[in-house]
């Protein structure tokens, strides 16, 4: 039986990285810790559940991590995906503690494991969890519970009530039931609004019904606008997330990281009239997939199509659906209910534009194309050798970066320019602080990691020295 009647020292709003990392941390510096997760346990972690690993900054090789990838290195692959919007001093921050985040996760009983092969292979800058996002939950979980933590599953926060700032009561419901809690610190942790259709919308207008959500569907965004609208000062911009195209025959919700497609590189790319829209061969993997699923979101219907032929088939991971195959171009349009003479006409141009060169699918290797608009730097071969393939495209939606400002020791400061008495945030509804926009493979567990960790420690200290109780007096 749960006591309703009993202040915790902390309570976690959410169930993934984010939130479990901050229970644990706090637990460990003596304070009682209850963790409330919206989900059933078999669906618990959010996103967490589709990942597989984080980036990680370090000077040399440690464990799985291979050769070096210091701090200037990171901030400088930061900055290009987000074009600078980003908080340097907290990007930085984060940047710098990411090695302890991996060790942090490794004494909690998470396993690594060597970075995977070919178009994956990130062996220098990124660790990878033995088993992936759920075998890391798993652990952390194991831990929680011997740790003597409180978990509630079915358990949805719907409002935190703030007084001048202070989170004074919580709200929730429990199994169906509706429940009050108190607590001396409260850590939201409970991500996103990406799974919010009307939100999205709102956002997006009208082309955010054709978006599919990779993760979680119970990313409401229930606490972010609760805390919104209570004058939490806000941070980030609505229509940014982190979206990636993703193949089109994945479900609305949930369908998870095996259904992203990493072919666009060595591909053609057309919308639904035929004409290619955006240079394809950009930039490596790791630093510019994430633009696609805006790219694709722009596009007349939400939708795209990535050809291949044969030269290409083995360079990238497949989806987890079957690629379509034809042996022309043609039947290969037709079957994507394409124009068939309008795509013939598109790879006609542009393989006549491609430049000969040495292909090498692991690096920046300058095959290009000349005279063509919009061009390919990279990876630019003749599309001439049947058979012929093809994956449809639509934006999947990982997270959004509407969030709460956040300070340095994961504290909430409110719109009037103060600080929480006692509400700290982790993970996705903090994150557009340090991603205004665009992505880096493994960095949302990176922030999710480091930010739950500050998170978990500001809140316990404020509870145990009850200092945020001082400041709300």
């Amino acid at each position: 039986m749960v006591d309703w009647t009993r202040t915790r020292d902390v309570v976690v709003i959410g169930g993934g990285n984010a939130a479990i990392s901050a229970a644990i941390t706090a637990r460990q510096l003596g304070a009682s810790v209850m963790l409330l997760e919206y989900a059933p346990r078999a669906f618990r972690g959010g996103n967490t559940r589709h990942t597989r690993n984080l980036r990680v900054m370090h000077d040399g090789p440690v464990g799985t991590l291979t050769d070096a990838y210091d701090e200037e290195e990171y901030w400088d692959d930061l900055l290009r995906v987000t074009k600078g919007e980003t908080d340097e001093a907290l990007a930085r921050m984060t940047i710098r503690a990411s090695t302890g985040a991996r060790t942090f996760l490794e004494a909690n009983g998470v396993r690594f494991q060597p970075s995977l092969s070919g178009t994956l292979s990130l062996s220098r800058t990124n660790a990878f969890f033995l088993g992936g996002g759920k075998a890391l939950l798993n652990a952390l979980y194991a831990t929680a519970e011997r740790l003597g933590i409180e978990i509630l599953y079915d358990t949805e926060v719907t409002e935190i009530r703030l007084q001048k700032g202070f989170a004074r009561e919580l709200v929730v419901n429990f199994r169906g039931f509706p429940e009050t809690l108190k607590a001396k610190a409260v850590v939201a942790a409970s991500g996103g609004f990406q799974a919010n259709l009307d939100w999205l919308k709102r956002a997006w207008g009208p082309a955010a019904e054709n978006f599919l959500i990779r993760g979680t569907p119970y990313a409401q965004g229930v606490v972010l606008k609760n805390l919104l609208d209570q004058g939490v000062a806000p941070v980030g911009d609505p229509t940014q997330c982190h979206a990636v195209a993703i193949d089109g025959r994945a479900p609305k919700f949930d369908g998870g990281i095996v259904t992203r497609l990493d072919c666009v590189p060595f591909s053609v790319v057309v919308d639904k009239n035929g004409r290619r829209f955006y240079d394809e061969g950009e930039d490596v993997w790791p630093k510019r997939y994430a633009i696609w699923g805006r790219l694709v979101a722009q596009q007349p219907d939400q939708v795209a199509y990535a050809l291949i032929d044969s030269k290409a088939e083995k360079l990238f991971m497949p989806s987890v659906f079957p690629a379509i195959r034809a042996d022309t171009l043609g039947e290969l349009a037709q079957k994507f209910g394409l124009d068939p003479a309008t795509v013939e006409e598109t790879v006609r141009g542009f393989n006549a534009a491609c430049v000969p060169g040495p292909f090498n699918s692991n690096a920046l290797d300058g095959c290009r194309t000349e005279g063509l608009d919009p061009p390919k730097t990279h990876w630019a071969r003749p599309l001439d050798t049947p058979p012929y393939f093809g994956y449809p495209l639509r934006p999947g939606i990982t997270f959004t970066y509407l969030g709460v400002k956040v300070d340095g020791t994961a504290r909430v400061w409110m719109e009037d320019g103060k600080p929480s008495g006692n509400l700290f945030a982790a993970g996705e509804i903090m994150a557009g602080s340090i991603l205004g926009r665009g992505y880096l493979a493994g960095f949302g567990m990176t922030i999710g990691t480091v930010f739950g960790r500050l998170a978990g420690e500001s809140a316990a200290r404020a509870a145990l020295n009850n200092a945020g109780m001082r400041d709300a007096a």
